[in-house]
């Protein structure tokens, strides 16, 4: 079981929290619902609509998309943030290499965090809109 410092530790690395302060990444950390997986578990399909963001506690993940090799996850990893602002369609399968926990996000507790911590919703559209930036300059190079 991951301690809520090694949850604030791992929500720190995730590009749309990044400009949250440590105080933001504790009160997010707490509204974090802890989950277990089991090996073979199939924790997101492609193509069905997001409604949660994923960190991955302890064990191993595999995210699977067409064409491309599987990537491994493990403790501090993350994946599914853009449901919590978009329910689009999933873009990989994730499924559950050895038995594990996540905490898990869903869209419904984070609109309330939204609606409770207001100050979190500018430093959210501000790691986007840097984002956005940088992909734009990516793509004009």
């Amino acid at each position: 079981m991951a301690t809520k410092k090694q949850m604030v530790e791992s929500l720190s690395g995730v590009a749309l929290f990044e400009r949250c302060t440590k105080r933001d990444l504790r009160i997010i950390a707490r509204h974090l619902e802890e989950v277990r997986v089991v090996a073979g578990q199939e924790v997101v399909s492609r193509g069905e609509h997001g409604e949660a963001f994923f960190l991955v506690l302890g064990g191993e993940l595999a995210v699977q998309s067409d064409g491309a090799d599987p990537v491994v996850l493990a403790a501090g990893d993350h994946f599914g943030e853009l449901a919590l602002l978009d329910p689009g369609p999933r873009s990989a399968t994730v499924i559950a290499l050895t038995d594990g926990e996540l905490g898990v996000l869903g869209v419904r507790m984070f609109r309330v965090l939204l609606r409770d911590v207001p100050h979190i919703a500018a430093e959210l559209l501000a790691s986007l809109a840097r984002q956005l930036r940088e992909a734009r300059s990516v793509n004009v190079a």
